[in-house]
């Protein structure tokens, strides 16, 4: 890394900083209930003053871990308390600048063989609940500095300056579907954290976050069986030009009905000692606007069903994760203006990991996983590389920005993980991946590298990945530092248009804010 890398990692920590104020999760890891996302079904609606009451005590929204490694995440500072309180209203929000720097780059030339950025993302959430109904809105706003001019590691997954991400109505319906059950309808803008979160999700370390805009109703009954349906309108993130996002400009994100997300998930609890999930995704996409200044597609047409069968970590006990994904449809091979043949789509997905965490006083939780994804023959008349559509990919596979080799693409990988969490100030995990390719004629993974005639073989290489949390100021500033290291195999060092860069070293350090 660059001394301004150094220089700015040191600066970071002195920075109060914040992941997402409604989606804090103290693993990054996968979430567990099909609505995460803040549109959960409600107990029975109660009086305004008891909603308020409820709402003076709110915390954000945290995912189930490990014994040791929750935290109590309800802000030093408040600024619902610093505004006195107001009845009804839930207000929270967060500030988190981050330092990132690479060097060995992976990806083709021309993007520049070391790098270094700085981000920031600041959010602020308010919620009104007037009894019956809720009124919520959350503003994001999402820059990134210092990167290389010539740099295309920095897109529309770091940048999104001043943004109307949620603005929705919620509808508390009671039992009106049936005594016992509670059950939610939200209209408008907002964010979504389904199942696993490897298909749809809200981001939590990329700096950019998923939005959606449309319908989704949400159903529970007294065994904690759950059901979610929705239709929603993806947004496009703007800018999306080279100079908007270098300039960090404002421009308002869209929607519209060339690009569709709709399906369903639904929760069975107390399933062979767990919890299993059945779903399945529809995603329609088409060109938008103007062959000169739309937006091209490879218009995708997918329906994407599967299932997670998983139990959650608990000290003194076996736990286990299963998700296969299948996905099917037609795509286009290219977003080209000129590709305009529909081809048949068959991919698939496997994730399974297994894991003991130990019942002591540092919480140690060892596991191996395994995760195996399609990738795309020399077929052209046919596409088999899987596509993860809004999912997230942190909690699996290390970090994403300047960073994030590897994504659920022509992928085959073992791997093993070691965490512990000695108590709720700080916790961390050292995890190890052998990487290899699917089909060796396809790009592997995220990279863009490539050999069409497979002759770079299969193995990819080795990723060593590590992270250490902890509160400096208990349920307000969090310092969040990780590095990540990817020994290139024979694919990544000698496939066509693999750049001559040596192994990949990759380090961030953050400091975070709640409010």
């Amino acid at each position: 890394m660059t001394r301004l890398t150094l220089f700015a990692a040191l600066f970071g920590a002195l920075v109060p900083s914040a992941v997402s104020a409604q989606a804090v999760s103290t693993q990054d890891a996968p979430v567990t209930t099909p609505a995460a996302a803040g549109a959960a079904p409600r107990a029975k609606a109660k009086s305004v003053k008891a909603a308020s009451a409820k709402a003076a005590s709110a915390k954000p929204a945290a995912v189930p871990a490990a014994p040791g490694q929750a935290l109590q995440l309800r802000p030093f500072f408040a600024l619902y308390e610093a505004l006195g309180k107001p009845d009804g209203w839930k207000i929270n929000g967060s500030l988190r600048p981050r330092f990132e720097g690479l060097g060995g780059q992976f990806r083709p030339s021309p993007v520049p063989g070391t790098n270094d950025v700085f981000t920031m993302q600041a959010t602020l959430f308010a919620e009104y609940d007037t009894g019956p109904v809720r009124i919520g809105g959350e503003i994001f706003d999402s820059r990134a500095y210092f990167q290389r001019r010539n740099s295309n590691s920095i897109a529309t997954t770091e940048v999104n300056a001043l943004e109307l991400g949620q603005a929705y109505l919620g509808f508390d319906l009671e039992d009106a579907v049936g005594a016992g059950t509670t059950s939610t309808l939200q209209v408008g803008r907002f964010t979504q954290n389904i199942g696993s979160r490897r298909l749809i999700a809200r981001n939590q370390f990329r700096n950019t976050i998923n939005s959606f805009t449309g319908v989704a109703y949400d159903w529970q009954n007294a065994d904690k069986d759950q059901l979610r349906l929705f239709y929603t309108l993806p947004h496009f993130r703007e800018p999306s030009d080279r100079a908007g996002i270098l300039s960090n400009s404002v421009a308002f994100d869209h929607e519209g009905f060339d690009a569709q997300l709709f399906g369903g998930i639904f929760t069975k609890a107390n399933v062979l000692g767990g919890i299993l999930e059945a779903y399945g995704y529809g995603f329609i996409e088409r060109d938008e606007g103007s062959q000169l200044e739309g937006i091209q597609t490879r218009d995708r047409r997918l329906f994407t069903p599967g299932f997670r069968l998983y139990r959650a970590p608990k000290a003194g006990q076996f736990d286990h994760e299963l998700e296969a994904i299948f996905q099917t449809g037609v795509a286009r091979n290219t977003a080209a203006i000129t590709d305009v043949t529909d081809v048949p789509v068959k991919a698939y997905f496997v994730h399974a990991e297994a894991g003991y965490t130990f019942d002591a006083p540092w919480v140690p939780r060892i596991s191996a996983v395994y995760d195996h994804a399609s990738g795309d023959g020399s077929n052209p008349n046919s596409n088999n590389r899987f596509d993860t559509l809004f999912g997230a990919r942190r909690f699996d596979y290390g970090p994403t920005s300047l960073y994030g080799p590897v994504q659920r693409a022509n992928l085959i990988s073992p791997g093993i993980r070691f965490e512990i969490a000695p108590d709720p100030v700080w916790d961390a995990f050292v995890a190890y991946r052998g990487l290899w390719l699917e089909d060796p004629t396809d790009s592997f993974a995220a990279t863009g590298i490539r050999d069409r005639t497979g002759q770079s073989g299969s193995f990819a290489g080795q990723q060593i990945e590590a992270r250490l949390r902890y509160w400096v100021v208990p349920r307000s500033i969090v310092i969040d530092t990780g590095a990540a290291y990817l020994i290139k195999g024979d694919f990544l060092r000698n496939a066509p248009n693999a750049p001559n860069t040596g192994d990949t070293i990759y380090g961030y350090l953050t400091t975070t804010f709640f409010f």
